[in-house]
C-alpha cells in the first residue's frame, strides 16, 4: 500500500463477470473503484449487444442457471431475469438428435422408447476398462460406441484441439445422462437470460464504480501500480509475469444476418461431425423472443482454434497435468494482487460460481 492516499480503494483488471460482481459488492460498502478492460466493452465473454432488435450473445450463448435462490436474487434484482431452458440439438451427418443424452436421443438412435430396453441396448454397446482413465475410456464405457462416435467423439476433439483419448474423463462427467424424455440441459432450479440483455446487467454491476474499457493493464504498469490501495487482477497469471505459458482453448464467432424470421428453429445446435470446423450454431432471437426482429434474424458460427491464435477469444483453461502444475507454481509467486475469476483460476466456472466466487472474495476482503 503507497503511504500517500491513492485515489481508488480498488483497481479491477477485467470487466467480467466477476471482476464486475467484486465492483459491485465493493462499491455498495462505500468503497470507491475502477475497473479497467482491455476489450472495447464491459462483461468479458457474457457481454450481450442488441442489434435489429435481438440481443446477440457476442461470445457464444449464455444461459444462468443455478440452485442457489440467493445467488439468483441477486441477479434478478439486478437485471430482471426471463425464464429460458436450455434444449440444444445435435446435428450429425444429416440427422438430428436431442441433448442432453436422453430417452428421446436413445430413442433416435436405437428406436427403442422403454428404459429397460434402451438400458440392455447402451449395456451390450459398451467397451469397458477396469480402470478409464481417459475421456475416451470413459464415455466408451458409460454410454457406449454408438453413442461415442455421434455424439462424442467428433465435437469433443474439435473443441478441445486433442484427441479423446489425450484428454482427462472429468471433462465429460459433467455431461448429464437421463432415462427421462426430458430435453432440458441442465436441472437447476432457476434458469434464465436478462430479460434486458447482459449488458443491461453489467451497466447496473458497475453503475457506482469508474469504468474504462479499452486500458490494458499491462501497457502502463507505473500507472496503474500507484492508482489504487489494492488490485484485483481476473486475467491469466502468467502474463503477470510477461509469460505465455499456461495452455488455453480459443474460440473465434463469425456473426450472420439472414434474411428469414427462422433459421433453425431452437437457441443452439451442436455440429458434432469432425468434418465441419465449428462445433455449434446459436440462433439468438430464440433467448428472448420479446426483443425479436421483424426482419431478420442472427446466427453465430463457433469455431475452437488454439488460444493462441489471432483473434482467438480465451475460453477455456486445459487442465493437463503439466497446465494444473504451472498454474499452482504461478499461484505461489502472486504477492501483491488478489485474484480471481476463470482465467486467474484456471478453472471452468459457470456463471452462478463465478457469481459466488466473488461474493466469497469479497467476504475475504472485509475481514482482512
Amino acid at each position: 500500500m503507497s503511504s500517500k492516499r491513492t485515489k481508488y480503494d480498488y483497481l479491477i483488471v477485467g470487466a467480467g463477470l466477476f471482476g464486475s460482481t467484486f465492483a459491485y459488492l465493493a462499491s455498495q460498502a462505500g468503497k470507491k473503484c475502477l475497473v479497467i478492460d482491455k476489450r472495447n466493452h464491459v462483461g468479458g465473454c457474457c457481454y450481450s449487444r442488441r442489434s435489429f432488435g435481438i440481443d446477440v450473445h457476442l461470445y457464444g450463448p449464455h444461459i444462468f442457471h443455478t440452485s442457489n435462490k440467493k445467488t439468483w436474487e441477486f441477479v434478478d434484482s439486478l437485471s430482471p431475469m426471463r425464464p429460458f431452458y436450455n434444449q440444444p440439438l445435435a446435428f450429425y451427418r444429416g440427422e438430428i438428435f436431442n441433448l442432453p443424452f436422453n430417452m428421446n436421443t436413445f430413442r433416435q438412435i436405437y428406436g427403442e422408447y422403454l428404459p429397460e430396453n434402451i438400458e440392455r441396448l447402451i449395456k451390450k454397446d459398451l467397451i469397458l476398462t477396469d480402470e478409464p482413465t481417459n475421456l475416451e475410456e470413459y464415455a466408451l464405457a458409460t454410454v457406449g460406441k454408438t453413442i461415442y462416435d455421434k455424439l462424442i467423439k467428433g465435437y469433443t476433439e474439435k473443441q478441445w484441439g486433442k484427441k479423446c483419448s489425450d484428454l482427462p474423463a472429468s471433462l465429460i462427467k459433467r455431461l448429464p445422462l437421463r432415462m427421462t424424455y426430458d430435453n432440458t440441459y441442465f436441472s437447476d432450479q432457476y434458469q434464465g437470460v436478462p430479460k434486458n440483455g447482459y449488458d443491461h446487467l453489467f451497466n447496473q454491476l458497475l453503475k457506482d464504480c469508474d469504468v474504462a474499457v479499452g486500458y490494458d493493464y499491462f501497457g502502463n504498469p507505473d500507472l496503474f501500480s500507484h492508482i489504487a490501495d489494492r488490485t484485483l487482477y481476473t486475467g491469466r497469471l502468467d502474463e503477470l509475469f510477461g509469460e505465455k505459458t499456461l495452455e488455453f482453448r480459443g474460440l473465434k464467432f463469425e456473426h450472420k444476418i439472414l434474411p428469414v424470421l427462422n433459421h433453425q428453429g431452437c437457441a443452439v445446435i451442436n455440429y458434432t461431425d469432425s468434418c465441419l470446423p465449428y462445433t455449434r450454431i446459436t440462433e439468438h432471437k430464440h433467448f428472448n423472443p420479446v426483443h425479436d426482429s421483424k426482419c431478420c434474424t442472427i446466427i453465430t458460427y463457433e469455431t475452437p482454434v488454439s488460444g493462441s491464435d489471432t483473434g482467438a477469444i480465451e475460453c477455456y483453461p486445459i487442465p493437463t497435468e503439466r497446465n494444473l502444475k504451472l498454474h499452482e507454481m504461478y499461484r505461489g509467486k502472486v504477492l501483491n494482487v488478489i485474484f480471481g475469476g476463470r482465467l486467474a483460476d484456471y478453472r471452468y466456472y459457470n456463471m452462478d460460481a463465478t457469481i459466488e466466487k466473488a461474493m466469497q472474495l469479497w467476504e475475504r476482503e472485509q475481514m482482512s
